[in-house]
């Protein structure tokens, strides 16, 4: 076979590799590749979603890091007001804000790095420690909306029938409302109230408002494509043939229709995460998701529009960090997205 090839070569034939014999010499590129092997390598090769995936992590790493910056950099918390202080900038006393209520802009130094607010808190604390906030609703949201969505997804496209008709109601009438609107009445009322589940109390102005509002919301944009991608697996001949062996629905559903559906949730969770902090912003700006005095990115821009022309700063920073944060979550869930679709092409170099 060699000396063919060498007289094809001689003749001014090129041979190439095919697929099989390409990737044999390397374990890793072998073809049978594991699905989540193949998704990785996918992933791999998009480079504009890594960077936004890094890019994120370090968003993440630098909000968990509030408290170290605050005590040991910043010296004051996201709540310390200071109205009546001065710092030093080029070698001047500057008045944190002035008499006529302005706040001063960006030192660069370690006291109000970014700046203060109109009630002389430090924003580049709060940016932090609203980050932190906006960042834990946002993702225990998204891991909500997940738990509840796949539940109603599973039982709706498995069992059918009535059990199917009554979830379809349910999520139906979510989805007929507005998500802000709906997002505002129910942030508003719990908000006034608070909750009372029998011996679980939620106050008014908990975290957890918000993120009970923005779970419940988004369940409807998860159930959906897991109840049609359900109803698909269940008539599916390793299906039935878990059924021929004598399984029982529980599981049929936990061991054949659930890692399925796995790829599913993958893709929509970071773009959950993405349209759960974007979500709470926008509540916390209309006063209906997180409540002062807990800082949050929709709460600083709030604060910062009565200033917008004297201390424009006030709006821009915390409106930057949300921008950065929910596109480089949604330029990788489209690149997670992209990766794991079956009809992704993935090109072999070496």
């Amino acid at each position: 076979m060699d000396a063919d090839r060498e007289e094809a070569g001689a003749a001014g034939t090129e041979f190439t590799l095919d697929s099989s014999e390409e990737l044999a010499g390397d374990p890793a590129e072998r073809p049978g590749l594991g699905p989540w092997r193949l998704t990785w390598r996918r992933l791999r090769r998009d480079k504009v979603a890594l960077a936004a995936g890094v890019v994120f992590l370090l968003l993440v790493g630098a909000c968990l890091a509030a408290p170290l910056w605050a005590d040991e950099i910043a010296g004051t918390t996201p709540e310390e007001n200071h109205l009546s202080d001065k710092v030093l900038i080029d070698g001047r006393e500057t008045e944190v804000v002035d008499l006529r209520g302005k706040p001063i802009g960006p030192t660069w130094s370690d006291h109000f790095f970014l700046g203060a607010d109109s009630n002389g808190r430090d924003i580049m604390v709060r940016l932090l420690y609203g980050g932190r906030n906006s960042l834990m609703i946002g993702l225990a949201a998204a891991f909500g909306t997940i738990a509840a969505g796949l539940i109603l997804g599973l039982l709706a496209g498995y069992y059918r029938g009535r059990a199917d008709s009554v979830i379809r109601w349910l999520l139906d009438v979510i989805w007929a409302f507005p998500v802000v609107l709906l997002g505002v009445a129910l942030g508003t009322v719990l908000a006034l109230g608070g909750l009372e589940l029998g011996p679980i109390t939620i106050a008014g102005d908990s975290l957890a408002i918000p993120t009970l509002v923005i779970a419940i919301i988004y369940v409807p944009y998860l159930a959906r494509p897991v109840r049609g991608q359900v109803l698909a697996l269940r008539e599916r001949e390793f299906v039935e043939a878990a059924r021929a062996q004598g399984m029982g629905s529980l599981r049929i559903v936990f061991r054949e229709i659930l890692p399925n559906v796995a790829s599913t949730l993958v893709v929509f969770l970071p773009l959950l995460v993405a349209n759960a902090i974007l979500l709470e912003a926008g509540l916390s700006f209309l006063g209906a998701g997180v409540q002062p005095p807990n800082p949050s990115w929709g709460t600083m821009i709030a604060e910062g529009v009565e200033r917008i022309v004297t201390a424009p700063h006030l709006t821009i920073v915390p409106g930057a960090m949300l921008v950065a944060t929910v596109l480089s979550l949604n330029i990788f869930g489209e690149g997670v997205r992209d990766a794991l679709d079956p009809r992704s092409k993935v090109r072999i170099e070496h």
